[in-house]
C-alpha cells in the first residue's frame, strides 16, 4: 500500500480532505503503516503519548476496562477516522485503551515527528484543534442524550451517527459492521434492551439484522425516531 492509496482512502474523510495540501503531504511523509491482529492492543490507559493514528482498514475499539473486567466501549473507530490527538496537546498519558476490533491497518504518525512538524509550521495547530473539537462536540451530544433521551431514540441516533461516520463521511453507509453487544456497550444499555429495540425496528422495516451487521433500510424513519 503506497502513499497514493493512503491519500485516496483518507480523502473520503472530511478532516483530512479539508487540510492544506502541504499538510497532507507532510503527514503522509511522516507516516508509517501499522498492522494489528484481532484483539491486539495498540495502547492502554496510562501509556505515554505515541502520536496520531488513522484507520485505513478494519476498526479500533476505544474504551476502558474496570478491575472486574467489565468494558465500557466509548467508540468504534473506522476508516477514514483519525484518533489519538488529545495527548498531542497536553503531553499526558493515554486516557483510554485501544484494541483492534479485528484485523486492521493503521497509519501512524509518531509524536516526535508530529511535534517537529508543528514547531516548523505552528499555524497547523489549528487543524489539529479542529480534529479534537469535533470529538468534544460529539461527546457533549452523547452525554446530553444519555440524560434526556429514551433508549430507542438514543439507539436510532447512534446508528445514524455511525452510518455518517460521525459527520466525517460524505456518503452515509447502509450496512454497519456492528455486533449488538458493542452497540449496547456504547449506549450504556443492556444487551437484552438493545436486542429488543433492534428487533422492534426490524419488525417495522426500518433496519435489517444479520450476524454482526445492521443494515439501515429506511434512514428517514430512523431519523424521525432519533428526534423523539
Amino acid at each position: 500500500m503506497d502513499m497514493q492509496v493512503w491519500r485516496a482512502r483518507l480523502m473520503r474523510g472530511q478532516w483530512f480532505s479539508h487540510l492544506p495540501v502541504s499538510l497532507q503531504d507532510s503527514l503522509l511523509t511522516a507516516a508509517r503503516v501499522r498492522h494489528l491482529s484481532a484483539g491486539q492492543r495498540l495502547f492502554q490507559r496510562g501509556d505515554p503519548p505515541c502520536g496520531l493514528y488513522a484507520v485505513l482498514e478494519g476498526a479500533v475499539r476505544i474504551g476502558a476496562v474496570n478491575e472486574q473486567g467489565k468494558e465500557a466501549l466509548l467508540g468504534l473507530v473506522e476508516p477514514p477516522h483519525w484518533f489519538g490527538e488529545i495527548c498531542l496537546f497536553d503531553g499526558q498519558p493515554r486516557t483510554h485503551d485501544a484494541f483492534a476490533a479485528g484485523q486492521c491497518t493503521l497509519l501512524h504518525i509518531p509524536q516526535t515527528a508530529l511535534l517537529a512538524l508543528l514547531d516548523q509550521q505552528p499555524a497547523h495547530w489549528r487543524q489539529l484543534a479542529l480534529l479534537m473539537s469535533q470529538k468534544l462536540r460529539m461527546t457533549f451530544i452523547n452525554l446530553e442524550q444519555l440524560s434526556l433521551m429514551p433508549a430507542p431514540a438514543r439507539l436510532a441516533h447512534r446508528l445514524l451517527m455511525i452510518a455518517e461516520g460521525y459527520g466525517q463521511l460524505d456518503e452515509p453507509r447502509r450496512i454497519l459492521q456492528l455486533p449488538q453487544e458493542q452497540l449496547a456497550s456504547m449506549l450504556s444499555l443492556s444487551r437484552q434492551t438493545t436486542n429488543q429495540i433492534l428487533k422492534e425496528l426490524q419488525g417495522q422495516g426500518i433496519i435489517g439484522l444479520s450476524y454482526g451487521e445492521i443494515e439501515i433500510l429506511d434512514a428517514a424513519r430512523l431519523r424521525a425516531l432519533a428526534t423523539i
